[in-house]
C-alpha cells in the first residue's frame, strides 16, 4: 500500500441520522457507522452532500462530530473526513480547525458556492488561506468538485496550483462531477501524485484507471460491499470489469429516484431495520410510492439481492 496516499480507500457519504423534527439521532449515528464498518469502508464523510451538510449549522456539525469520534473507542482504524464547506472563509475555517481539533483524518471543502463567477485567482486565495491557517501540518484537505450543484468547480489549474503550493496538505480532490473527461483529465495530468476519490460509482474502474485511489460515494451506504470488493481486485490486478458492470447497475437504479438522501434514508430502513430518518427542509421524505417502485426494481434486477448481501457486525475489514 506504500504507493498509495494514506486516505486511499473506499468511502461512504454517511446520509445523517435525524429523528422527527429535524434533531440529531446521536445513537443512530454510532449504529449507521458500525453498519458501514461492517459491510467493508474504509472510512466515512460526515456533512457532504448526502450528509445533507448545507443544510446544517457550524454548532450543529459540531454536535454530532464530537459524538461521532467516540465510533474510533471500536473501530481505531476508521477513517473520519468531514464536510466543511460553506460560502464563508471565516465559517469554513472554524469547521475545519474544529474537525482537526476532534481527530478527523481530513476536510472535504467546496468552493464558495455563492459567488459563481469568482476568478480563479479569489478561489485560490480562499483555499489558501484555509490551508495556510486551518489544516495542520499534518492534516489532509480535498477539494470537492461538483459544479452541477455548487456552481463552481476546480480547473485543472487551480489544482495544480494548490498541489505545487501546498503538497502534502493539498491532498487532492472528491470529484463529483460525473465527468468521464474530467476524471481523464485528472489523470493525464496528475497521474497518481494528486490523491483523487470518484464520486460518482459507475465511474469508479475509469477513475481508478486514470490515477485515481478510491471513491466517496453516495451509494456506499447500501452497496460498500461491492464498492470494496472492485477496489480489492483492482489492487490484486485482477479483472473488475464485470463487478464494476453490477455496481454500474445498481447506481442506475439509485439515479431514477433522486435526490439522494431521503432515498437512502428510506432504503436503510426498508431493507436494514435502520429507523426512518426524517430529512431537512428544502428536503422532504420519499414517497412510499416511490420507495416501493425502487425497492421493487432492486429485487428484480439485482439478483434478489440488496446490493451485498445482509450487514456483517465485525470490523475487520477495515485493517490493511
Amino acid at each position: 500500500m506504500s504507493a498509495f496516499h494514506p486516505l486511499a480507500g473506499v468511502y461512504a457519504a454517511a446520509v445523517t441520522p435525524l429523528k422527527a423534527g429535524g434533531t440529531f439521532d446521536l445513537d443512530g449515528l454510532l449504529d449507521l457507522l458500525r453498519f458501514l464498518v461492517g459491510r467493508g469502508v474504509h472510512g466515512v464523510l460526515l456533512f457532504g452532500t448526502t450528509g445533507e451538510g448545507p443544510s446544517f449549522s457550524p454548532e450543529e456539525r459540531l454536535l454530532l462530530w464530537r459524538h461521532a469520534v467516540r465510533i474510533r473507542e471500536e473501530f481505531p482504524a476508521l477513517r473520519l473526513l468531514a464536510g466543511c464547506g460553506t460560502p464563508s472563509l471565516s465559517e469554513t475555517e472554524f469547521l475545519i480547525r474544529s474537525a482537526f481539533d476532534l481527530g478527523f483524518d481530513g476536510v472535504v471543502v467546496l468552493p464558495p458556492y455563492y459567488f459563481r463567477n469568482a476568478s480563479e485567482e479569489g478561489l485560490y486565495h480562499w483555499f489558501a488561506h484555509l490551508l495556510r491557517h486551518a489544516v495542520p501540518a499534518d492534516g489532509y484537505l480535498l477539494g470537492y468538485h461538483i459544479p452541477n450543484v455548487a456552481g463552481i468547480g476546480f480547473s485543472l489549474e487551480l489544482l495544480s496550483r494548490l498541489k505545487d503550493a501546498f503538497p502534502r496538505r493539498f491532498a487532492g480532490l472528491k470529484d463529483s462531477s460525473h465527468d468521464a473527461e474530467f476524471a481523464r483529465a485528472l489523470g493525464q495530468r496528475f497521474g497518481s501524485d494528486l490523491l483523487v476519490l470518484t464520486g460518482t460509482d459507475s465511474h469508479f474502474q475509469l477513475a481508478l484507471e486514470n490515477g485515481a485511489q478510491g471513491c466517496i460515494t453516495a451509494a456506499a451506504n447500501l452497496i460498500s460491499p461491492d464498492l470494496r470488493a472492485l477496489w480489492d481486485a483492482w489492487r490484486k490486478g485482477e479483472d473488475i470489469s464485470p463487478l464494476q458492470e453490477r455496481v454500474t447497475h445498481q447506481r442506475h437504479i439509485l439515479e431514477k429516484f433522486p435526490p439522494f438522501p431521503p432515498l437512502i434514508k428510506a432504503l436503510l430502513a426498508r431493507w436494514y431495520d435502520f429507523p426512518r430518518w426524517d430529512v431537512r427542509p428544502p428536503l422532504m421524505p420519499l414517497s412510499p410510492e416511490k420507495e416501493a417502485q425502487v425497492s421493487e426494481l432492486w429485487m428484480r434486477t439485482m439478483d434478489g439481492g440488496r446490493g451485498g448481501g445482509k450487514p456483517s457486525t465485525n470490523g475487520e475489514r477495515i485493517n490493511e
